[in-house]
């Protein structure tokens, strides 16, 4: 595995893999002393083209974990303004000394045409590009799933996948990077997919995925889940009425407080998860999104171990 953009370019043993090495990163993170030496003397370079809270954070922080040297890049004050290209900006950072780029862009592909030319040679790491993939965020939330799960059941996650559980991804589909890449590393691991959104919110094809679709979030609840993942909806990316205002969007397709609440009673055991940052009271709740099921604060501690483990086996060539 010389590049990570895609999870669909996974298979089974390779996210199992991922999986599990980053289970043991998440239990160094339980001790006084946090750091591992794996990368030192590496140079990691985060290269964004897009805002970013939790991936910038948690990538400079999974790679000064493993001891490596890091370098932030945000395009905002930076010679992009300028017009300086893709292959300018990253040619730059080889010259610094690079080890390995994590790049976030606006454009779908751009990690792809990176990997692919001959500009700089290094690993490279999707971080999330356009509308397409998003594969760390794919992977922790399912290293989130697979944990909540064993724990539950009193057993160790490791060397497992996700087979037979049922997730449902909600809300704006056809924005969603996020979506996508939980799409094909759920199926790679065994789950059953129900996508669940307007059909405005739908892209062209999706009949087509590995997954079942429905315009009814009740009765994809009423027939039971493991694991609710609703999606933000990304106003930044609408330019027209894709519904017709946000009440609403909460009232047909948000985990508002009315469901929550016939989760509750049901005695159903399923998750709540959110890949963030949270429209609270559109797509959902406060009340959901703090209750004991929600699992976005350990989505977010997780995903700095799921990115120690995708930098490690990328540049320790642990995983070919």
């Amino acid at each position: 595995m010389k590049h990570l953009l895609s999870t669909a370019d996974l298979t089974r043993d390779e996210a199992i893999a991922i999986l599990d090495i980053a289970e043991e990163m998440r239990e160094s993170g339980t001790r006084q002393i946090k750091k591992l030496p794996a990368l030192r003397g590496r140079t990691v370079v985060n290269l964004f083209f897009e805002d970013s809270t939790r991936t910038r954070i948690s990538f400079e922080a999974a790679a000064k974990r493993l001891s490596a040297d890091v370098i932030n890049f945000s395009a905002k004050g930076s010679s992009v303004s300028k017009g300086e290209s893709l292959k300018d900006t990253a040619q730059t950072l080889l010259a610094i000394g690079a080890d390995a780029v994590v790049i976030r862009h606006p454009d779908s592909g751009a990690p792809a045409r990176l990997a692919a030319t001959d500009w700089i040679g290094l690993p490279i790491v999707n971080a999330g590009d356009g509308t397409h993939e998003h594969p760390t965020q794919a992977l922790l939330d399912a290293f989130t799933l697979r944990r909540q799960v064993a724990l539950r059941e009193g057993a160790s996650p490791a060397g497992r996948g996700l087979d037979g559980l049922k997730v449902a991804i909600v809300g704006d589909i056809l924005h969603s990077r996020v979506a996508r890449s939980n799409l094909w590393l759920l199926n790679t691991l065994g789950a059953e997919v129900t996508m669940v959104a307007p059909p405005t919110l739908l892209p062209v094809g999706a009949g087509s995925w590995p997954c079942t679709i429905s315009y009814d979030l009740d009765e994809v609840i009423a027939k039971g889940v493991d694991a609710l993942m609703m999606l933000r909806v990304q106003g930044e990316r609408m330019n027209a009425a894709y519904f017709p205002n946000p009440r609403e969007y909460s009232r047909y397709w948000g985990l508002d407080d009315a469901r929550l609440a016939e989760l509750d009673a049901s005695g159903a055991e399923t998750l709540i998860m959110h890949p963030g940052p949270m429209n609270r009271g559109l797509e959902i709740s406060s009340a959901a999104a703090d209750s004991p099921r929600s699992t976005v604060l350990d989505q977010v501690t997780n995903g700095v171990a799921v990115r120690m483990a995708s930098l490690y086996m990328l540049l320790s060539g642990d995983l070919i």
